[in-house]
């Protein structure tokens, strides 16, 4: 491999269906012919090789599609991607059937774990060739609410933004300002609520379609096994929802009088966008451009441990970053990996709020964990199931809190607290789309008008402060999920962001007591990759299972101590 090569080096290329097909064909040829597990655990190892090509290629494909969809050309390798990857996973499945039944199964499992094969099975409960049409379809309404979102065009006082450049005027210290601006952006979403409520009641009905194919009731289960959930189900989520529900919603709900009495405004008057200025001297806002930031997180990682200052000068040294809003781009962030050059790469959309920040230590968590597991063998255990991933941001964003001074200035202790009281409120909503996504796939074949009933419903329980201008008329009636992408593109992947912030909290209690001690854990449970499931790797890294009875109350008490610390006359 090149090791100066950068991410632009690398070419984003037509593949061939049946060249792909023809060639895992042969793997699974081999494989069944073998009785030798030296030549079996090849074989596996070879597929794995090859398996990395094409999912590299894919993934070039994907960010090049997030970073411009008006790109036409990148647009149609997307569409082509979105086309065979069912057919691509019908093909592993032929392999993964001849490996779970396997002759050589005990020997490979020695050499595997058995744990490897656990997922495997869970993957073949999880697809059949007969769903493929569904499948491509999906993939299909997925890219078109991605584009749907990516070029909104939004008039505010003579300009047009897009939804991440209109961030920094919702939280505007103007409330006029404020108020304007979340209008401005429910309007773009009254504009196109048909067609993304068309779109998701289309992706609900294949994706019900398909789990009712497999054998399933609905598709709750399959959306289960679709994340490689293996250690906890739907009954549990609904236990921890009603921790949330009973230990954090009362805490918020005092952390939301005590914003309203710092910014002025009568809590029972406060709407929606005056919950999004936590200061009457406003939020905490970044002192430099982005070059300027970039330049800040280089000083903080390279102080903060040998390991995390040469993973992020790694990043910026092979072009790894693409943090700026721009037109065409996909609204929001995320990480991915290159498996063949072993590169993470972080997308983000960086609008002048502290939101900058939270993507430096948030998607720079996720990568540093793929950075420090990208030799790990097999390729499957590189990262782990997603609630697991992360727990590995979230808790970066806490290691980053001694440095905020470099992004804030003499801001830093309202940012610290704000990022707290955030982390902590964010939990009721993190539950109210996720018990809403179970209500969904519980009545699949409900209207768009009574999947919005639902939601309103869901959140008056979750978050009953929040009060919607009555020209916010998308909002206003609980259309506010079509904003959450997650809900088309990931179904029940959000309370993964929930799971993870218990655990991250965790960890900003341990780093007050014991900074160093808490790093050195950290950095254990980042190298341990996805050698385990969920709740077997809390208990290996000896953090607290969210699902416990009682677990959630112990994780937050500690909380409300750090928050008491913070002088409130210093932060107003």
């Amino acid at each position: 491999m090149d090791t100066n090569i950068k991410f632009e080096d690398i070419p984003a290329k037509k593949v061939s269906l049946k060249s792909i097909q023809t060639k895992l064909s042969n793997f699974t040829s081999k494989l069944e012919a073998t009785k030798d597990p030296k030549e079996a655990l090849a074989i596996i190892r070879g597929l794995e090789k090859y398996m990395d090509k094409f999912a590299n290629n894919a993934t070039v494909i994907s960010i090049r599609y997030s970073l411009n969809t008006n790109d036409a050309y990148i647009a149609k390798l997307q569409d082509q991607m979105d086309e065979l990857s069912p057919y691509v996973s019908a093909a592993i499945n032929k392999f993964n059937k001849i490996l779970v039944a396997h002759p050589c199964r005990k020997e490979l499992e020695a050499k595997l774990t058995p744990y490897y094969f656990v997922m495997i099975e869970n993957s073949l409960k999880a697809f059949d060739e007969k769903i493929i049409p569904e499948l491509i379809e999906i993939n299909k309404l997925s890219s078109q609410y991605d584009k749907v979102m990516g070029g909104a065009k939004i008039e505010f006082r003579g300009e047009i933004y897009n939804m991440p450049q209109m961030g920094k005027f919702t939280k505007s210290k103007d409330r006029d300002t404020r108020r304007e601006a979340s209008i401005a952006v429910d309007k773009f979403l009254q504009e196109k609520e048909q067609e993304i409520g068309e779109i998701y009641s289309k992706l609900v009905l294949l994706r019900d379609q398909a789990a009712k194919k497999l054998g399933f009731e609905n598709f709750t289960k399959l959306g289960y096994l679709s994340l490689g959930r293996v250690d906890y189900d739907a009954e549990m989520v609904a236990t921890y929802r009603k921790q949330i529900a009973e230990e954090v919603v009362p805490v918020c709900q005092k952390l939301y009088k005590e914003q309203a009495k710092r910014i002025g405004i009568p809590f029972n008057q406060m709407k929606s966008y005056d919950f999004n200025l936590m200061f009457l001297s406003g939020n905490p806002t970044p002192i430099g451009d982005p070059e300027f930031l970039v330049a800040q997180a280089t000083k903080m990682y390279d102080e903060m441990s040998p390991e995390s200052g040469e993973f992020f000068r790694f990043m910026q040294e092979h072009h790894l970053l693409d943090l700026v809003a721009r037109a065409g781009k996909q609204p929001g962030g995320y990480m991915t990996y290159l498996p063949v050059q072993k590169f993470p790469f972080i997308f983000s959309n960086f609008n002048g709020t502290d939101g900058d920040v939270n993507v430096l230590t948030h998607e720079v968590g996720h990568a540093f964990q793929g950075y420090l597991s990208r030799n790990i063998k097999p390729g499957d255990f590189r990262s782990p199931t997603l609630e697991s991933c992360e727990i590995h941001s979230m808790s970066m964003e806490f290691f980053a809190w001694p440095w905020m001074n470099l992004f804030f200035g003499k801001d830093d202790e309202k940012y610290r607290y704000s990022h707290l009281a955030d982390a902590i409120e964010f939990l009721p909503y993190g539950i109210t789309i996720d018990e809403f996504q179970h209500w969904v796939y519980e009545h699949p074949t409900a209207t768009h008008e009574e999947r919005c009933a639902a939601y309103q419903e869901i959140e008056r329980r979750y978050t009953p402060h929040k009060k919607y201008d009555p020209e916010m008329k998308a909002c206003a009636h609980g259309a506010w999920w079509m904003r959450q992408s997650h809900i088309f593109g990931s179904p029940f992947y959000y309370i993964d962001y929930t799971l993870a912030q218990v655990c991250a909290f965790q960890f900003l209690v341990e780093m007050t007591k014991n900074r160093e001690k808490a790093w050195k854990k950290y950095v254990k449970l980042c190298k341990t990759g996805g050698k385990y499931p969920f709740v077997t790797l809390l208990e290996k890294n000896h953090l607290r299972n969210p699902f416990i009875d009682g677990n959630v109350h112990k994780v937050i008490q500690p909380l409300r101590k750090i928050l008491n610390s913070f002088d409130q006359t210093k932060i107003n």
